[in-house]
Formats: structure tokens, sequence, C-alpha cells
């Protein structure tokens, strides 16, 4: 049973339930030997004892473990302890597809098509391994906080061989393909058809097929026609729309043929969203009626007759049957001479060479059999009134076996000394006790089972004490609320160790503990890791503005209101390094940190300034540009000796003609910044951090006392800047 801040496999300890599924849990784990956190899928108690479920799982763990692509949930790691059956996953932190579609009602087509290609690379991973995945859905594809796709929960793929694929395992009703549906054979094709269905609902916000139960959506896979996706977004290009249908089809035979092609579609899209690209399948085309030729006919006839009036009782010899054929009025007519050069008595000494052949290599076949399995090389062993045969060729050293002492009641140190001298390997399991027993081995199990005294072990085995820890094991302290300091000071102090995580609270103070696992004032092993979640203050929502130099004025507009800002005033102006409709410069940086909805000013190149013909008028020279890449430093002493390392700060860079280039809040230096396209030849930053100075008062001779209160002061460190020419 799985328990909050055990450990598994000597390395992964359970730190939170994160997820459940039909046949397993997911838990959120720290993997102690690499220092990272995994995803940790384990096989619910009730299945475990079932082999079907069991062998399931299992088959699970094998497909998964060969797949490994960046558009895949990656697999670490599987493993069976004391009948607990797990995988160890990447922990992708981020949102599921189906989430997002939800957040944004619909998605432009070319979000959606982008989402689309990095899933199928992931599934074109898979089925280069042989492997389906069966249930293609939004609810199992993940988007990574940096924007990463990958495809999870491989929990239906099998490995496809060479035999008939069936399964009854429909997956989700509506995604699933019409052949799903019917619970016959499916294949690489039924992925596709799931991620046409996944792409029209990025596009649509809606699935194409509903339904009160699942038998009546799976019968509208089954009979009825897909729908357009255009029909709900008219905006949609033909070519994505084409794309949707093609992968939908009813027929496997009329959809994409496999992954490569659809990427290469997908692709073509993004390019040429309004081309008419999407070849058509129609098999039943291309197996249609033919015109048959006089020639095709002839020799249909001469076959046909010779059949008729040939001699098919009996095996014949080339010379029996390929010199003549009788036409359709029966006539005897030759073959070409020259068509062949035959020789029957070489014929007939090639036949008997290949019986001879064929005889001497089954000879051979059958003393090789008798020299592996039968006598040969072979000793006798005697026992009891029957001898029985072993390999005298290579013979192997016996185990070694040892027998089990009495561990019972003794003292976790003595029953540990008591094994170690014996040659056994030893760990230990902690399990709730009476107040007697604390400290004392309970039982000794080996493989899971209990092993009683005086029973042979063989030498090497790992033996696990359960050792007692008491009526209620340790106690926990709360320190939720508590400073991250004082709370791992009070763990460790009560024999724990201690994580630490930070995450984002609107409600808790920066630097305090927000939640511990295991809860506070719950009982958990001695020595066990508590992880303790400190508050990082309130998340600010800001949106990082994309780069949009280079872009068409209109690709600018849409990449803005994609990423929920939107434009401000467009201008226009001679530029020589962008090409004309070209945005050649935007009035807030690409990577700083904005309010949702802020405009962002543009400029659009009009191309080079235009030469004056008139040679007494001068060529105006271009504005110069420049550029700000470097990574901006904490307060040093000398600046500011109230600055702490991991304090607050806001920090704000503003060029000499007044444009803001960020203005953002920072826990941590230093803070990396790359600005292009700059007006300006410098500008000033400003760090901003707030101090707590006690308050205190002066009494009529002039001595200060402190009132034990706090005020707040900001401190403020000011730095000009010199920016690098660009042109």
């Amino acid at each position: 049973m799985i328990k909050i801040g055990m450990m598994i496999g000597d390395r992964y300890e359970i730190l939170e339930k994160i997820g459940t599924g039909g046949m397993s849990d997911v838990y959120k784990a720290k993997d102690h030997k690499l220092n990272r956190f995994v995803a940790v899928k384990v096989l619910k108690q009730e299945f475990s004892e079932n082999s079907n479920f069991v062998s399931k799982f299992r088959i699970e763990a094998q497909a998964a473990a060969g797949l490994m692509h960046p558009n895949i949930v990656n697999v670490y790691d599987v493993g069976e302890e004391n009948g607990i059956y797990y995988i160890v996953m990447e922990l992708v932190e981020g949102i599921t597809l189906k989430k997002y579609i939800e957040k944004k009602a619909r998605l432009s087509y070319k979000e959606a098509v982008s989402i689309a290609i990095q899933v199928s690379m992931g599934i074109e991973a898979a089925h280069s391994h042989h492997i389906i995945h069966r249930d293609i859905k939004p609810q199992n594809i993940i988007i990574s906080k940096d924007g990463k796709v990958k495809v999870t929960d491989f929990g239906i793929a099998k490995a496809a061989t060479s035999n008939t694929i069936t399964s009854n395992v429909m997956g989700s009703v509506h995604y699933t393909s019409p052949e799903q549906a019917r619970g016959g054979y499916s294949d690489e094709k039924s992925d596709i058809y799931s991620l046409g269905i996944t792409l029209f609902e990025m596009l649509t916000g809606r699935v194409p097929f509903n339904g009160e139960t699942t038998v009546a959506i799976a019968i509208k896979h089954i009979q009825e026609e897909m729908p357009s996706p255009a029909e709900f977004v008219p905006e949609i290009p033909g070519s994505v729309e084409s794309i949707v249908l093609k992968c939908c089809q009813k027929s496997p035979n009329r959809r994409y043929q496999n992954i490569q092609e659809l990427i290469a579609d997908l692709k073509q899209a993004l390019m040429n969203p309004d081309e008419d690209f999407v070849v058509k399948a129609d098999p039943d085309m291309e197996s249609g009626t033919r015109m048959i030729s006089e020639g095709d006919m002839a020799q249909i006839k001469r076959r046909v007759a010779y059949q008729e009036y040939g001699e098919p009782e009996h095996m014949r010899l080339r010379s029996d049957t390929e010199p003549i054929y009788q036409n359709y009025e029966g006539e005897i007519e030759e073959e070409d001479a020259d068509d062949y050069d035959y020789n029957p008595r070489m014929e007939r000494v090639t036949t008997i060479l290949a019986v001879v052949a064929g005889i001497v290599i089954c000879v051979i076949l059958i003393i090789l059999a008798l020299r592996v399995f039968g006598g040969a090389g072979r000793g006798t062993v005697s026992g009891g009134d029957e001898e029985s045969h072993i390999l005298t060729d290579s013979p192997s050293p016996s185990p070694v076996y040892v027998s089990m002492p009495v561990l019972e009641g003794k003292t976790r140190e003595d029953a540990r000394k008591a094994l170690a001298e014996l040659g056994l390997e030893v760990q230990e399991d902690y399990r709730e006790s009476e107040e007697s027993q604390k400290g004392m081995v309970l039982e000794a199990l080996l493989d899971g089972m209990a092993v009683k005294p005086g029973q042979d072990v063989q030498a090497g085995s790992t033996v696990t004490l359960v050792v007692g820890i008491g009526a209620e094991g340790v106690k926990v302290p709360n320190v939720t609320g508590q400073t991250a300091e004082d709370a791992e000071s009070l763990l460790k102090n009560s024999g724990f160790t201690v994580t630490k995580v930070e995450g984002y609270s609107d409600t808790v103070a920066q630097g305090v503990v927000v939640s511990q696992v295991p809860q506070g004032d719950t009982s958990a092993t001695a020595g066990a890791n508590i992880t303790i979640t400190v508050s990082m203050g309130k998340e600010e929502d800001k949106i990082r503005v994309p780069n949009l130099l280079g872009y068409t004025e209109m690709d600018g507009i849409v990449e803005l209101r994609e990423h929920g800002l939107s434009e401000g005033q467009v201008s226009y102006e001679y530029n020589e390094t962008y090409p004309a409709g070209q945005i050649c410069y935007q009035g807030t940086s690409a990577g700083s940190w904005v309010e949702a909805g802020k405009t962002i000013d543009l400029t659009v190149s009009q191309g080079p300034t235009p030469v004056t013909p008139t040679p007494a008028t001068p060529t105006p020279v271009p504005a110069a540009t420049y550029r700000f890449s470097k990574s901006i430093e904490a307060p040093t002493a000398e600046e500011a000796p109230e600055y702490k390392a991991g304090m607050s700060a806001k920090v704000r860079i503003v060029a000499e003609d007044g444009t803001v280039l960020t203005d953002t809040t920072v826990t941590g230096f230093p803070m990396s910044v790359n600005f292009s396209g700059l007006k300006s030849a410098g500008g000033t930053l400003t760090i901003t951090f707030t101090v707590q100075q006690p308050v205190t008062t002066t009494d009529a001779e002039g001595n200060q006392t402190a009132t034990g209160e706090t005020q707040s002061r900001d401190v403020v460190v000011t730095r000009q800047l010199t920016f690098e020419k660009e042109n």
C-alpha cells in the first residue's frame, strides 16, 4: 500500500497524489539518486493480485519504456516491490490540451496546426517502434510551461505484430475511430483518426459527434457523415479543413496512410494555408475496372485452354508444360524458342541433385538435434532407483543456502548484525506497533513473503526487516504558517529530513510555509522526509512580449493578439535593414514582461530610403539604432547595504527617449535582458526594494528607544546605462 513519505525502489520518495486512472494512481515523487522530481504510476491495490491486470500493466511499461522523444512523456524506470507495480515517468508541469481549449474557447488555426505537428511527431516516434497509442485525445496531451507539447498515457498501447491486432478497449468514445467502435482491427491509422478529431476540437472548441450515451456516440462515428470544421468557424483555411476531413474518413484506406504524410501536409498548411494541396485518397477508383488489351485476352485464352486440356493430375517437368499451348480453337501453337534455352537432360540432373541435397541437409539436422538433445556429452547421476541426466560440458557451482535465524523480538541492530554474518543483504521497513515493540523486529520478509526461522535462504538475498515504530509512529510538527528557516529547524530537531520547494501564493507572504507533506499533527516513520512548500509571494499576471521584427504588419498584429496583447500606434518609416512591409521597430522590446492587454506600438518599414535624383540634395542618413544585451546584477553593498539575497525587487529600465524597456519584479539576480532596435544611446536602470526598520521614539534628553514596531522603507538604486550601436 502506498503511503505519503514512503520510499520505493530505495530512491523514489512519494510526496503527494496528483492523479488517478482506471487501473492506476499517479504520485509526485522525488528521485533521491538523481535529485529530481518524477511521476510514479502505481497499479491499484485491488488489481495487483489479478494476473490479467498485472500483465496489461507490464505490457504498458515495456511499450512505453522503449520510447524516448521530446514530444512524448518519457519513461525512466519500471519495477515491482513487495507486490507494488510501478512506472517512473517524466514529471511535466503544465496544462492538458483539454483545459487549454476550455480556457481559450477555441484556438487559431496557426496554433492548432502547430500543436498538431508536435503531437504527430510524438506519435510518429511511437509508430516507428510499432506501438499504437489507441487513446489520442486532448486529455492525454500536455502543454508544458515552456510551450512543449507532449503525448502521455500509453495506457492501452500494445506493440504491433504481424498478426491482426484486436482490442476491446474503446478509449474515449468522442475520439475513437469507427474500427475501434466496432471492436475490430485497429492500427496506426486509428491514431490518425483520433488526432483528426482532436484537431477538429482545437479549431472549433467542440467535438464533431455528441450524444446522451457512449453507444450513441460510437454509432455516429460509424454511420454519420463527418461535419466540416468550417461549418462552425468559416475563417478556417481550406487546406486545414481538408486535412481534418482526410484524417477522419470512415474508411482507413481513405485517410493518411502514415503519420509522415500528415506531418508534411500540416507543415504545408502553415506556410500556404489557402492552397489546395491535400490529396483525397479514393481506393475504389484505384481498384476500379480497367480495359483489357487484345494481347491480355489472347494470353488468358491460351492459359484457360491449357488448364482445360492439360494434365493437372500429376506433377510435370518444365519440358512437359511450357513448350506448347492450345489456342481458343484447339489448335497447337509453339512458344517462341528464343524465350529460353531448354535442355531436358540437364533439368533431370538438376532435379536429382536437389533431392539428394535435401536428404543430406535433413540427415545433418537430425545429427545436430541428437547431439544437443540426446545423450551426447552427458553424464548420469543416480537418484533413488532411476537415473537422471545432467550436462557435464559446463558445470555450474551449486547455490549456497543459509538457515534463517530467529529475528522476531530482536532489536533492529542485533537483527542486522545476525543477517550480515550469514552473508545476507538487509533493508528496513517500518510498521505501527505496540509501544513495547518500538524499535524491535516484527517479522522478516523475502520477496514480499514472510520468512520463518530455520527456513533455507540463498546467500546474497535481500531480507526486509519490518521494525515497529510504536503505536503512533513519530508525530510530524505542524509548520504551516512559519518561516522556512523556523520550519526546517523544527522538523530537523524532530528527527526528520526536509525538502524545500517553492510556489506562488496569493494569500501567503513570501518566505512563509504554504503547505507540508505529510501534513502536520500526523504520524510518519522516524527519519522520513518532509516536503515543505515555501511561498514566493503573489505571481504577477504578466505576458512576455514576442519578437515581431521581420513580421509583416498583419502577421505581427495577429501574433500580438494571440499573446493577449494589442497593437498600438502603427507608423511607417524608411529602413535600410528590413524590406518594405516588415516590422522594423516595436515600442516594447521582445522578452519584456508586461500586463495582459498592453498595447505595443509598431513601426513598419517602407524599404530603403529613396535616392533623390538631384545631386545637390544630400542623401538622408538613416537614424542609428542601438541594442542592450546584459545581465543586471544585484545591488552591491556600496549601493545598498540593506539588500539581502532573495529579496523581492522591482527592476525598471527607461531609455533616454522615455521608452520603458522593462518594468518587472524579480526575486533573484542576475536578470538577463536583451533589447534591440532602440532609438536611444542610453538609459536609466532603477532597482527598488523594501526593507523593514524599527520604529524608535526620542525623549527630552535625546535618547532613542525602540517601540518594538517596524515600518517599511523603499530603497532605490539608480544606474546609468550605455547601449551598443547596431548600425
